[in-house]
């Protein structure tokens, strides 16, 4: 570890103050050989850096020691994840790979002592404060060429500190990223050995020969990054999300009986068992028959709420019934492919399924129709679905065109399933887990487990003003949202 320049600078947002700012090395040199972006990688290189970090109690230690501790166990890390501290490169025929070198990854410190951990728990929308706890300041995946695939930024706060991470996009995806981040907490609060070791296999049927040509200078963010927006947390207990999911699989049996018992009123059954009511005979009849004879087309928590966002911001946009509307959910392809690739991959392993529907639809059928619709190609999703996206970008290369283009799109991103709680550095799991600027546009949804664990759930909502206000408004939405979580 070699420290730069000590400076005492201001930074943006919110004028958090540069203490320090130095290079961390592997503890260890790498004998791991360059890696070869994949057909998940390369897409990557126009988006920006990943942003993710996690608000921490102060420690029971001074920040002085936290810092150095940080630095030896970041250090002890880049041992198990070499390809954090190399480069990206261009070979002659075009192949882009990560070379391992050990160039090593920026640290920094930062105080924002007048900055409270309520400023940051306390508010619905998310303080701009927070984009200054990252490195980086939309820094596109492109530039690992010549800087360093890994930042990590601590800030030290009045009462807590936030530990922060910009990763290169085209590098990892959440799976790999979360991986590190616990793999560096670990280390952090005393444990010997990691238990979750990452994966760099290249052999599988996401490493092509197709060459993705990039524009000179390299690609750019396919969206605006200055378009006014506002960013808040929603959160749902278990309990509401139990409901909601619920909903979504067994309306459809409850309208059956709502419709079944209007017909009877102009069409006459004649009942078994005389002692029964007409709609108590229909809702044993109904009973008997399970809503969803196939187990597996079990429409899932996660989609229920993905369903009743669509419906949410769909409603909130104020569209024409015709406008067809986009919900767009990352994937993980690591069980999905065949042969299987290891559960600790480490890279991109994802692929996007948008799902489309006009507004009409989905304002008009109900909840359970708009989470089917998001099921069904989900469930679709196989081995064989996989290999038909590889080899349609193989027959057009390009990088991934991330925005909301006609107004009427949403992407979700991150999932809920990360172990971002996992992340106790020594003295506790974190207060709360927050992305920065990276990546964000009207539409672009980030889902986080809530703190609480047991199916708890945090969307990190992104939208414009207008449409956010309309969503906080909606009473079927906000029927869900847990005030206190």
């Amino acid at each position: 570890m070699t420290a730069k320049a000590n400076q005492d600078l201001k930074m943006p947002w919110n004028s958090l103050t540069l203490v320090s700012k130095c290079t961390i090395f592997p503890a260890q040199k790498s004998n791991l050989g360059d890696l070869k972006l994949s057909v998940s990688d390369l897409p990557m290189l126009s988006c920006h850096y990943i942003q993710k970090g996690a608000l921490f109690t102060r420690p029971p230690f001074p920040i002085s020691e936290l810092v150095a501790l940080l630095k030896t166990t970041l250090s002890q890390t880049l041992t198990h994840f070499p390809p954090l501290a190399g480069r990206l490169t261009i070979e002659s025929e075009g192949y882009v790979y990560i070379t391992c070198n050990d160039a090593g990854v920026d640290f920094i410190q930062a105080s924002g002592t007048h900055i409270h951990l309520r400023d940051i728990l306390g508010s619905l929308d998310v303080p701009q404060e927070v984009n200054g706890f990252f490195a980086f300041d939309q820094k596109v995946s492109y530039e690992g060429h010549f800087s360093p695939i890994l930042a990590v930024k601590v800030t030290e706060l009045a009462d807590g500190v936030f530990i922060g991470c910009d990763v290169n996009h085209a590098v990892t995806d959440g799976t790999s990223f979360w991986n590190f981040f616990n793999t560096f907490a670990a280390l952090s609060r005393g444990d010997e050995r990691i238990s979750r070791t990452p994966d760099f296999c290249r052999d599988s049927a996401l490493i092509s020969t197709a060459v993705l040509k990039l524009p000179a200078g390299g690609p750019k963010v396919s969206f605006s990054v200055d378009t006014p927006l506002r960013e808040r947390i929603f959160s749902f207990s278990r309990e509401s999300i139990q409901k909601l999911k619920s909903k979504a699989n067994n309306q459809k049996s409850e309208l059956n009986i709502v419709e079944l018992t209007g017909k009877q009123s102009n069409d006459p059954i004649k009942f078994p068992d005389g002692k029964l009511t007409p709609l108590t005979w229909l809702r044993n009849t109904i009973s008997r028959e399970p809503s969803n004879k196939n187990p597996t087309a079990e429409i899932s928590s996660f989609q229920s709420l993905c369903a009743l966002l669509w419906r949410g911001i769909t409603r909130a946009r104020k569209f024409p019934a015709s406008k067809t509307t986009t919900f767009r959910m990352a994937v993980n392809c690591r069980h999905r492919l065949e042969p299987k690739l290891e559960a600790l991959y480490f890279g991109n392993a994802i692929q996007s399924i948008p799902t489309y529907a006009s507004a009409g639809d989905v304002l008009a059928k109900d909840l359970r129709w708009c989470a089917e619709q998001l099921n069904k190609n989900v469930l679709s999703y196989d081995n064989a679905m996989v290999r038909k996206h590889i080899a349609k970008w193989e027959q057009e290369p390009r990088c991934f065109p991330l925005g909301n283009f006609d107004g009427a799109m949403i992407t979700m991103g991150s999932s809920p399933r990360f172990p971002m709680y996992e992340n106790d550095f020594g003295w506790g799991k974190p207060m709360a887990v927050r992305s920065g600027l990276a990546n964000k546009f009207d539409g672009k949804i980030s889902a986080f487990p809530g703190r609480n664990g047991g199916g708890s759930v945090d969307l990190e909502v992104v939208l414009a003003a207008e449409t956010m206000a309309a969503l906080e408004s909606d009473p079927e939405f906000m029927e869900y949202v847990s005030i206190n979580t």
